[in-house]
């Protein structure tokens, strides 16, 4: 498929998803189903922790030729009404993206988006101004606000960039779209939680998302173990496994194996192997 073609589709994907897209000239997001959680009955008297398992392989996938991507989620062509989100998170995309190639500009808003690189270096345009270069230990994340355009390329001739795309739905809508990236040191999440991205005011050493979520990385040692505290009553976690092998609510997890906890406050990571795991902690109620 095109790069035009498959910008199109992803962006009227997402429309009919829950996103209001500016080219769609929409401004108000429907009412959305609760999908992984709130269809699990309540329980009165006491709550006990609940999960939701994604493995690697049932993720959706497409090879575009210049993009070779998994979904979590539903986007674009993949549509699974199981997969619609978890909480405030709405897109979990594990794209790959040819030397050379990339996404060309393309609208968004009202929605918080976070680039995370694993190989490569990825270069980043928009309308504001901005023009960077994120790598390995990058955080970036752009809150598009009233709306905005951008595009992420592959700025290397001869290898894949590697890079998670990553969409939350906002707390406020219309803000003053705005960009912000850091760089994070692995040493800094070797058997402790690393926190990457946190709410505005927030002084804990993450860049600001306009959502009441924080995204954290760890990097274990084989039969090494973290706790991870929920920072706000409400929300849920959602670990995606990017390395090796752990146990999460005593369930083992591999390479690429996600999974979602919610009605608990807290849970423990164990790493089986040798991993790395990326955390995001987000309101299940939008």
């Amino acid at each position: 498929m095109k790069r035009k073609d498959f910008l199109r589709k992803g962006i009227l994907g997402a429309t009919a998803l829950g996103w209001s897209g500016a080219a769609a000239g929409k401004t108000d997001r429907p009412e959305l189903e609760q999908v992984g959680f709130e269809h699990i009955p309540k329980m009165e008297k006491e709550h006990t922790m609940q999960k939701v398992i994604h493995r690697a392989n049932s993720r959706g996938h497409a090879n575009h030729g210049w993009l070779d991507t998994h979904h979590t989620f539903s986007f674009a062509n993949y549509r699974n009404p199981e997969r619609m989100h978890f909480g405030a998170l709405r897109v979990l995309n594990d794209d790959h993206v040819a030397a050379g190639r990339g996404f060309g500009m393309h609208p968004h808003d009202n929605m918080e988006i976070v680039s995370i690189p694993l190989e490569g270096n990825l270069e980043h345009r928009d309308n504001m101004g901005n023009r960077t270069v994120i790598r390995q230990g990058d955080v970036q994340i752009m809150s598009a606000g009233t709306g905005v355009f951008h595009s992420e390329m592959n700025q290397q001739a001869d290898a894949d960039v590697k890079f998670l795309q990553i969409w939350v739905f906002p707390k406020k809508r219309n803000i003053t779209p705005r960009y912000d990236q850091a760089t994070f040191q692995a040493d800094d999440r070797r058997n402790v939680i690393q926190t990457v991205v946190s709410p505005e005011n927030v002084n804990d050493g993450g860049i600001d998302i306009n959502q009441d979520a924080y995204f954290s990385l760890t990097k274990l040692d084989a039969a090494n173990a973290v706790e991870y505290k929920v920072r706000q009553p409400g929300n849920g976690v959602y670990a995606f496994i990017l390395s090796g092998s752990v146990d999460i609510a005593n369930e083992t997890l591999d390479r690429r194996d996600g999974i979602g906890v919610w009605d608990t406050e807290a849970l423990e990571i164990k790493g089986i192997s040798d991993a790395e795991v990326l955390l995001m902690e987000v309101p299940m109620k939008i």
